[in-house]
């Protein structure tokens, strides 16, 4: 992502309420679900939307920390990072937008998991976590795992992009919006 593409999504949705770009941290992404929280508090965003709007940052926070890949695949350093964002259109509807380096394997996985999702309604997105859950075979299955299916139950909407690096890296961009006025 580049300063046009930031710029696009301001045209496209709104205020960027949050952004950061780099090395990623527990204590990082404390600091900005504070950000959040307050956010949340101003604009008077009922509980139950709070919550998804956190859940699903810190949620694709954690899959950025956990499964962040460097570009090149010979690193063997790889580390943390990504970009993060957190949009807010006219409606005040909330984007939660991230983009980071991952493998092909993941990717594979990923869109696997975004397939799926995409062919399920609510009712059903509910039912594979529940069913994820009590199963437990992918809660710390290695990328796309039950939290995408978390994320698909707290958003309105998912929108991923991939695009390719090099043979075995690619960019993941995510796209969630949660709706604030239902």
């Amino acid at each position: 992502m580049n300063i046009y593409d930031i710029q696009s999504l301001v045209e496209e949705d709104g205020i960027i309420f949050l952004s950061y770009g780099g090395f990623l941290s527990q204590t990082l992404i404390s600091g900005m679900t504070e950000a959040l929280e307050a956010e949340s508090i101003n604009n008077n965003i009922s509980l139950g939307i709070s919550n998804n709007i956190f859940t699903v940052f810190i949620e694709i926070s954690q899959n950025m920390m956990n499964y962040s890949k460097d570009i090149n695949p010979d690193d063997l350093n790889t580390k943390s990072h990504g970009l993060m964002m957190v949009t807010k259109d006219a409606e005040k509807n909330y984007y939660i937008h991230s983009q980071n380096v991952i493998s092909l394997d993941d990717k594979l996985k990923v869109e696997e998991k975004i397939a799926d999702i995409k062919s399920l309604d609510k009712e059903g997105i509910k039912k594979k976590y529940r069913e994820l859950r009590r199963n437990g075979r992918e809660l710390h299955d290695k990328g796309a795992g039950i939290g995408f299916y978390e994320i698909a139950k707290r958003s309105d909407e998912i929108d991923c992009i991939f695009k390719k690096i090099n043979e075995d890296r690619f960019y993941l961009h995510l796209k969630i919006k949660i709706v604030t006025q239902k």
